[in-house]
């Protein structure tokens, strides 16, 4: 008997110092109470108005711009000047002074040309000699064959506007992947905030069992094992609240990665910031907008967009070759006068006159054309493999949306069931606490029933958090991001 009263005390002390570890352990497990709710809404606007990557792809279609506005120079007027001069021995062997602003215009290809010459001395070439006030003349240059319907200057800036509209689509390619795994970064951080949430309110539980019991076995109404089971239940969930914790830091880290402020300075996600609740939609919500989304695919998915832009280029490119298969046949003509002074009477014929003119003809034509040949052949050869990328990648695009479309109906389904059997285990839960009340349960089975709860709470929100990024994945998949 003696024996039997000494084991039972030292199971007491046994209890006594479990009782203080216990109660030292769950000081630190409580939520801030300024805690604020940092929503989704919130995130995405930081995140498309200050993430690196987002203001990096903004850059795309202001280079693309530059490109246009330096394929405009071509067209820029150009001016030049010559002046040469030699004197030896008294005698003044030429004098020669050259000067022409040329404007290239738009329409076939022409440049518009003014010169004034003035060539003199003894030793001038004669074609080029003018007389003392120097020649004046404006005129033309035309290509009729080759480079009349397009030529490199202004193929060179179709190319580049057609780059600006590839360069928009490229944007929201990185824009949208940015905000898609941002998103999923979130709905992770939402997963282990739940999951320390539901794993501290089951600690705690376990906690006032524990001190429950133990009063209980003081006094004699329970047995001293029972304490025992309570006090290894709440060790259990204090360990796995402490490795969910960390869960939790290092989610809250990845989020921070997405977080810039104006100055582009990093930002760190507050510590009493916490994740918005979330409801889904009904069942029909996405049914009824799958065709939409279809549709919206198959007209502004961003990969579609930049073969698009892609086979207009190679459209521009072709047209560009087909030209270079024709003759080069350039035309050039000027009207020149000896009249220099424009300060004076101007008579109404003034002094251009049809017999003083300057005419050029320049043609060449290689025989076989093999190298041009070759390139439009090229270009088709690309044309094709194109058309069979947009194939492709529409079947792909489409098939992302329907598998994502169908994890969203698999994912309704499974919350349904997981929240029913919620219900019902918490039903069994309040039916062994009310037999533990009359003696005729154990805490073993309260334990496991309320384990089973809890395990059963963290798989909804992990479902909740699957959920929420298969919406992100369907958004994903037309080429755009959530507008919920």
């Amino acid at each position: 008997m003696d024996y039997l009263i000494k084991g039972e005390r030292l199971i007491f002390l046994l209890l006594a110092l479990v009782a203080f570890q216990v109660t030292g352990h769950a000081q630190n497990d409580t939520i801030p109470e300024n805690a604020r709710v940092f929503a989704l809404k919130d995130f995405e606007q930081i995140v498309l108005a200050n993430h690196p990557v987002v203001k990096q792809a903004g850059l795309l279609g202001e280079e693309a711009r530059t490109k246009v506005q330096q394929a405009w120079g071509d067209f820029d007027p150009n001016l030049k000047s010559y002046f040469g001069r030699k004197t030896f021995g008294g005698t003044d062997y030429y004098n020669n002074w050259s000067n022409e602003l040329k404007v290239p215009l738009w329409l076939a290809g022409a440049d518009l040309k003014i010169g004034y010459d003035r060539n003199v001395g003894a030793y001038t070439n004669p074609e080029t000699r003018t007389a003392q006030p120097g020649l004046a003349g404006v005129g033309l240059s035309v290509p009729i064959g080759q480079g009349f319907l397009i030529d490199a200057r202004r193929n060179t800036l179709r190319q580049a506007r057609v780059m600006v509209g590839y360069a928009e689509a490229e944007k929201i390619k990185q824009i949208n992947l940015v905000w898609y795994e941002a998103v999923k970064d979130y709905w992770d951080w939402f997963y282990a905030y739940r999951q320390f949430t539901l794993i501290r309110e089951g600690t705690d539980l376990a906690l006032k069992r524990f001190l429950f019991v133990k009063n209980q076995v003081l006094i004699g109404d329970k047995p001293a094992i029972d304490s025992v089971e309570a006090a290894i239940t709440y060790q259990e969930r204090s360990l796995q609240l402490e490795k969910i914790r960390v869960e939790l830091n290092n989610s809250r880290l990845v989020m921070s990665n997405h977080l810039w402020n104006e100055r582009e300075e990093p930002l760190e996600l507050p510590e009493n910031s916490v994740p918005q609740d979330t409801e889904q939609p009904g069942a029909d919500f996405y049914k009824n907008q799958l065709e939409t989304l279809i549709s919206n695919a198959a007209t502004s998915h961003p990969e579609l967009l930049l073969l698009k832009n892609k086979g207009l280029q190679l459209q521009l490119e072709r047209n560009y070759r087909r030209e270079m298969l024709k003759p080069k046949l350039n035309v050039s003509a000027s009207l020149i006068t000896t009249r220099t002074d424009f300060g004076s009477y101007v008579p109404e014929y003034y002094d251009f006159q049809w017999s003083n003119y300057k005419l050029g003809v320049d043609f060449s034509f290689p025989l076989f054309l093999r190298s041009q040949r070759g390139k439009l052949n090229e270009i088709k050869v690309k044309q094709r493999a194109l058309q069979y990328d947009v194939q492709q990648t529409g079947r792909e695009i489409n098939t992302k949306i329907l598998s994502s479309f169908n994890s969203l109906q698999a994912y309704e389904s499974q919350l349904v069931i997981q929240s029913k059997s919620i219900d019902n285990q918490q039903i069994l839960l309040n039916g062994e606490l009310a037999k533990f009340d009359l003696g005729e349960s154990t805490l073993f089975l309260i334990n496991s029933r309320e384990t089973k709860l809890i395990d059963m709470k963290i798989k909804l929100a992990e479902l909740v958090a699957g959920y929420q990024k298969a919406v992100a994945q369907l958004y994903y998949s037309v080429g755009t991001v959530t507008d919920r």
